[in-house]
């Protein structure tokens, strides 16, 4: 029997339901949670999330969880895991620590005390007696409280899951790229159906859909911290990518065409569109959104565009909101959704939005604008 270990996908809030859905869809039973949705799989399946989940930030092993109001407790609850069946007697673990409504509220002293919970372990475990060396292969831990509830965590991802790889340049204030997918799956677009993100910056939006529209697992073309650890079957590695690349549809005709006012940011959509395999799915174009006229029906709008956050920009921002506005009016088949943490945009708009969902791009609130276009026959 393989080895099956407690998993859960980390997402931003808002996201979490966009996760468990994506799990669905690879066949794995889930429960969503605050920031966070648990299933269980193997090492297999822990590289498969990796590679293929598009909205979430990481995916960790929870090594165990207890019950913590004292630091004896900590202590003997964090030492009581096996942790010789995640870390060698060399591998360097740093502890991350959150604490929050609990009795054990210094972070600092979480952390120490479940670092030297778990060296005493190793020590146990590898019969060594002296410090241990730290040089080995890199793993990430994390002892996190809530309400007196400790949970500790291995994180199998390295950087963040946002982190594709095809960005070569961000240009001005990019959104992330998982946050981006998550735009896109939260509309009605299906492949077969015009794409336009009309305020494009780097391109993120676009490319992000033609990666969905490809089928392309988002983690295909980087690595995960998972296949550095030696207890990790390395042939996985092959396996899993392989299986994902064969899953891709390159032959699908795709219609998503991205602008921006800014020809400087159009040319680093194009490159990144490039680094991303995607230079020939995407058409870019100068164009301010105002300007912008189809024949095409049944589409859908992304829009990510400027906040207008500083002072003095907000005026502008509401201009374009009025622009765009007057131009979408006249396309009542395309379904219309903008990003803004201007909760006032439908006023600007000029028309009450179908739906709205509030999202967080990072810290910041920021409310989905959902417009449903009536389908044209």
């Amino acid at each position: 029997m393989e080895k099956k270990y407690q998993i859960m996908a980390t997402a931003a809030a808002g996201l979490e339901s966009l996760v468990g859905k994506e799990l669905d869809r690879l066949g794995y039973d889930n429960q969503v949670e605050n920031y966070r949705v648990r299933f269980t799989g193997t090492a297999r399946d822990i590289l498969t999330a990796n590679v293929w989940l598009r909205t979430a930030d990481r995916i960790k092993i929870i090594v165990g969880e207890f019950d913590a109001r004292t630091f004896d407790d900590l202590f003997e609850g964090v030492k009581a895991l096996p942790w010789e069946d995640f870390l060698n007697y060399d591998s360097e673990f740093p502890v991350a620590g959150r604490s929050k409504k609990s009795e054990l509220f210094s972070v600092p002293d979480v952390q120490a005390i479940t670092k030297k919970a778990i060296v005493n372990r190793l020590q146990e475990a590898y019969h060594i007696r002296t410090r241990l060396p730290e040089n080995g292969y890199f793993a990430q831990l994390e002892v996190m409280i809530d309400k007196d509830h400790a949970m500790v965590t291995l994180d199998t991802t390295g950087p963040s899951l946002f982190k594709r790889g095809y960005r070569v340049n961000k240009g001005g204030a990019p959104l992330k790229e998982n946050f981006a997918a998550a735009l896109v799956l939260l509309t009605n677009w299906h492949p077969d159906r015009p794409f336009v993100d009309p305020t494009t910056g780097s391109g993120t939006i676009a490319i992000e859909a033609a990666l969905i529209g490809r089928n392309i697992a988002p983690g295909l073309i980087r690595d995960f911290d998972i296949e550095q650890m030696d207890w990790f079957d390395k042939s996985l590695s092959d396996i899993v990518r392989d299986e994902a690349e064969a899953q891709a549809d390159y032959d699908r005709q795709l219609d998503i065409e991205a602008f921006d006012i800014d020809e400087n940011m159009v040319n680093i959509a194009i490159e990144n569109a490039k680094h991303a395999g995607l230079g020939k799915d995407i058409t870019f174009k100068q164009l301010a959104a105002k300007d912008w006229t189809t024949d095409k029906v049944n589409g859908v709008l992304v829009s990510n565009p400027p906040y207008g956050e500083r002072l003095g920009e907000l005026e502008a921002a509401r201009e374009l909101y009025t622009e765009m506005g007057d131009v979408y009016r006249q396309l009542p088949s395309w379904s219309k959704y903008i990003l803004t943490s201007d909760l006032d945009f439908e006023t600007s708009f000029g028309e009450k939005a179908t739906k709205r969902r509030k999202l967080y791009n990072g810290a910041m609130r920021v409310d989905y604008f959902q417009y449903w276009g009536k389908r044209a026959k």
